[in-house]
């Protein structure tokens, strides 16, 4: 068993929307394929994954750097404990060689890419969906449905108020029963005036979460805090830059609902800084890291582990995503819940048609590996990048 060859495309997303901070018009997203000599209806199994939502394809970092440097490797170097299958960390660390510590950035975004491909694969060679296998190597019981919520509520540049209750209406339709919307991208006034709209739609606003994609000062963030005390929101996310852990503490020490972070933390020493500094509150606040942003799942295990270790619980972890890998890893974990992006970022945003929500939560589907050659908008791009 070995890998042959490696491929990398650049898929635009479909987003003409904006948040506090960017724009994701001209986002793109890294589409990987990892193919291995082994051939099952005369076609050599092919694992497939991305990098996560929001960001840019690591198109140059990867040809480059990383997908030479794991197809240098020796083949036995790579096999995971049975010669079945490839060992993700292994892989991992072939592709980081000559890398000097820190300097995450799109480097971590590069490496997650490929390294949950080689998850995929090895799904697919065990004929399970990734899900499974996830939590059968971490010694998991993994839940059928886990919970998500429905995460939106864009800046548009006409009838911003209809179109954000008319947002949130859409998702309740379609059967979510928690929602996030975005903040910060107005004056405080204004985004107050938002938060009511929304809450006219949604109703309780212990289901309604707001995220400002860290765009605040201190004290922009605190005043924020307690302009929105009195709502009683899900939880209030990313108010500043991911890496200010004295803003985060300062805000804990004010504002008594739920904070949320973490979506930008791309490395295991990232969140144990975060933990050390952040003043995250035990069994109170939430981590949102994303293994397609920060190295695979490989780190992220690492990052969970770190969590419990310091008294953190894994039902804290709602990591960033919105799509199929996000959700597999999720189940697999065991883990609080997961983000959805219901109607955005096309091809890669949202489900499979086989994966049904019920009652807030959602079922991944029993299709081998990460079951993105289900969904119709990206199996275009898979196939593709396969043939």
């Amino acid at each position: 068993m070995r890998i042959v060859d490696v491929r990398e495309a650049s898929v635009p997303l479909e987003a003409n929307i904006q948040n506090s901070v960017v724009s994701f018009a001209d986002h793109t997203v890294s589409l990987v394929a990892v193919v291995s000599d082994v051939i099952r209806d005369g076609r050599p199994v092919t694992g497939v994954a991305f990098d996560s939502i929001g960001r840019y394809a690591q198109s140059g970092l990867l040809r480059e750097r990383f997908i030479p440097r794991l197809l240098a490797a020796r083949p036995d170097d790579l096999l995971d404990a049975g010669g079945a299958g490839i060992d993700p960390d292994r892989a991992y660390r072939a592709m980081m060689k000559n890398e000097k510590p820190g300097g995450h950035g799109d480097r971590a975004h590069a490496v997650a890419a490929v390294e949950l491909a080689i998850w995929d694969l090895n799904a697919k060679l065990a004929g399970v969906p990734a899900w499974k296998l996830i939590a059968d190597r971490h010694r998991v019981a993994a839940r059928a449905r886990m919970p998500v919520y429905a995460a939106g509520g864009y800046y548009y540049p006409e009838d911003s108020l209809g179109r954000l209750r008319d947002e949130m209406k859409a998702y309740g339709d379609m059967g979510y029963t928690s929602f996030k919307m975005k903040i910060g991208g107005a004056p405080l006034a204004e985004d107050m005036k938002r938060i009511e709209a929304a809450l006219t739609v949604v109703g309780d606003a212990a289901a309604l979460a707001v995220d400002a994609n860290g765009r605040f000062d201190t004290p922009t963030a605190i005043a924020y805090g307690k302009a929105m005390a009195g709502f009683g929101l899900r939880w209030y996310e990313e108010p500043g830059d991911p890496l200010d852990y004295a803003l985060m503490a300062d805000l804990a020490g004010v504002y008594e609902r739920p904070l949320a972070t973490g979506e930008n933390l791309f490395s295991l020493r990232d969140v144990d800084n975060l933990i050390r500094h952040g003043g995250m509150r035990k069994g109170h606040d939430l981590f949102q890291m994303d293994p397609a942003l920060g190295y695979g799942l490989s780190e992220f295990a690492r990052m969970v582990a770190a969590m419990e270790k310091a008294g953190y619980a894994r039902a804290q972890l709602f990591p960033h995503g919105g799509h199929m890998i996000a959700l597999h890893i999720v189940v697999g974990l065991g883990l609080g819940g997961s983000e959805a992006y219901p109607g955005v970022f096309a091809p890669v945003g949202g489900y499979a048609p086989d994966c049904t929500l019920e009652d807030g939560g959602i079922a991944p589907g029993e299709r081998p590996g990460f079951g993105l050659e289900a969904k119709p908008d990206l199996a275009q791009h898979v196939a593709r990048l396969v043939a």
